[in-house]
């Protein structure tokens, strides 16, 4: 059920998928990129100023890359690309997962289970880096699916770089694992909560890619 998987523009020209939400980045910076250069032919100053602008339009491209993805098979599986930050028990007897994510990694998140979106809801709040400790207390959207395992949370935390998500599912949308639901610019943390019995298949430090590594073991 290919909700979210065809939501990405692909921009011809580079042969890059590009993640929904990334315009009003990208294409300023892209649109500078070109008109230096085109300047660059007719002016030193110009193409001076070219240099760095199209570097800055190729980061960006490859902070927004969207790459298509094999999405494995398994009960639980992560929701983005990053490190595994933290694995913590918590009171009602979840599991908390939390992964960070660089600027240098794929800033789209993926649906952990398949299932139903019971709710989306967005938490105004800071912009400390996602590894603080106060980054408890970041700006966040908390997301809660109807799956084969009851009920699973996962949030998208904004860090210090990362200063919007956005959402790409409503509540009611029915999604299959590994499905595209949303992104967080220029990365931040995730953090996804096994139900109570599920044991965890992933240890601290260690790297995930979204729709790919198993969260869970049998």
């Amino acid at each position: 059920m290919p909700h979210s998987q065809t939501s990405a523009p692909r921009d011809s020209r580079f042969g890059v998928r590009i993640a929904r939400g990334a315009s009003p980045w990208l294409l300023p910076t892209v649109a500078t990129a070109a008109l230096s250069l085109v300047r660059a032919r007719r002016s030193k100053r110009a193409a001076a100023i070219a240099v760095p602008t199209t570097a800055l339009a190729a980061g960006m491209l490859w902070f927004f890359r969207d790459p298509e993805r094999e999405i494995t098979q398994g009960r639980v599986i992560s929701p983005a690309d990053g490190v595994v930050q933290s694995i913590m028990p918590w009171k009602d007897g979840r599991t908390r997962v939390a992964i960070f994510m660089s600027p240098l990694n794929v800033h789209v998140n993926r649906a952990p289970l398949a299932g139903t979106v019971t709710s989306v809801e967005h938490v105004p709040g800071g912009f400390v880096p996602a590894f603080n400790k106060e980054s408890e207390n970041n700006e966040r959207v908390i997301w809660h699916f109807d799956t084969e395992l009851g009920d699973i949370e996962m949030v998208q935390i904004a860090g210090a770089v990362a200063r919007r998500i956005v959402p790409y599912l409503p509540q009611g949308t029915k999604v299959e694992q590994g499905d595209r639901i949303g992104l967080i610019r220029f990365g931040s943390r995730v953090d996804i909560y096994l139900p109570e019995g599920v044991e965890v298949g992933v240890e601290v430090g260690q790297v995930t890619t979204a729709g790919v590594t198993r969260i869970d073991r049998d």
